[in-house]
């Protein structure tokens, strides 16, 4: 919850997708039916050329570049949902998918906060 939390107020991150989170659309059905959250996060952001999105996620330290369904390591993926979705196609910005591992959270806030400083000089 601090990762995405600390996401939230970025104003690179045009918006989080975790439903333990207040403003989610999903938040009123997670908080009847969950008594916790998961560290699958994903974070929409603000318009941004490929080349930012590289100088944001190659250096990274603390996050590996991979897919991830709950392990122990924290984990970055970009995805493309242009053309995948048919019903309601996604219109939004680049798309990032985190699994968030067992790594200090002020770390990986660190990591992150370090891509996108990155990314704005890209």
């Amino acid at each position: 919850m601090h990762v995405a939390q600390r996401l939230e107020t970025h104003p690179a991150v045009k918006r989080v997708l975790h439903p333990a989170l207040a403003g989610d659309p999903g938040h009123a059905l997670w908080k009847r039916d969950f008594l916790g959250s998961a560290g699958l996060i994903g974070i929409e952001l603000a318009p941004c050329t490929p080349a930012q999105l590289a100088a944001l996620i190659e250096p990274l330290e603390c996050f590996a570049l991979g897919y991830s369904w709950g392990g122990y390591e924290s984990l970055i993926v970009p995805a493309n949902l242009r053309g995948a979705r048919s019903v309601r196609p996604w219109r939004g910005g680049p798309l990032l998918r985190l699994q968030i591992g067992l790594e200090d959270p002020a770390d990986l806030v660190a990591d992150l906060a370090q891509g996108f400083d990155r990314m704005k000089g890209a």
